[in-house]
């Protein structure tokens, strides 16, 4: 690869590792080429982006960026899993594909400028999707003011029933 070849994927790379919210080391070895095109279209159905790359590219890209956490982690056959909507996505596709395949082996990652291992990787998986979350917040959300509207609506409710219970009263005292 000439010099110019990769300072171009040196900086594809790094612009990568800016923008991602989470970034997953793997080692791919032991997967062939139909099962690593599997994957990445598995990732690419989430809008994560899994691109294999030299350690030593890896690793200059990774400097001065919140990668750079975990340069340990780029040592023998390297992929990395972009995310940059979901952190919960490219974890989940990872661990479920390594699950049935016993392939990839998940290394590392940085999520939000902090590095995770393997087992916090693992954990992420097991959250729901943002989706999910997002929806069991805005209805948490509009539980509130709904009960606090029924509240409301009973207060004149009663108050009717009070008053149709004495003026029921009344009838009867005035029938008699």
């Amino acid at each position: 690869m000439r010099i110019e070849d990769k300072k171009k994927v040196v900086d594809e790379v790094r612009e990568k590792l800016l923008k991602a919210k989470v970034v997953i080391v793997t080692d791919y070895k032991g997967l062939n080429v139909s099962r690593l095109n599997e994957l990445r279209a598995k990732l690419r159905e989430v809008g994560v982006e899994y691109r294999v790359v030299k350690n030593t590219l890896l690793t200059r890209a990774a400097e001065e960026t919140d990668a750079a956490l975990i340069q340990d982690g780029f040592k023998g056959p390297s992929a990395v899993a972009f995310s940059y909507d979901d952190p919960v996505a490219p974890a989940k596709v990872l661990t479920q594909f390594a699950k049935e395949h016993n392939k990839p082996e998940i290394k590392m990652g940085v999520l939000n400028g902090k590095m995770i291992d393997a087992s916090e990787i693992r954990a992420l998986s097991a959250l729901p999707s943002r989706e999910v979350l997002l929806a069991k917040l805005l209805s948490v959300m509009v539980a509130v003011p709904t009960s606090f509207v029924r509240v409301l609506n009973n207060i004149p409710v009663g108050l009717l029933n009070v008053m149709q219970a004495l003026k029921e009263k009344k009838e009867a005292t005035a029938g008699e």
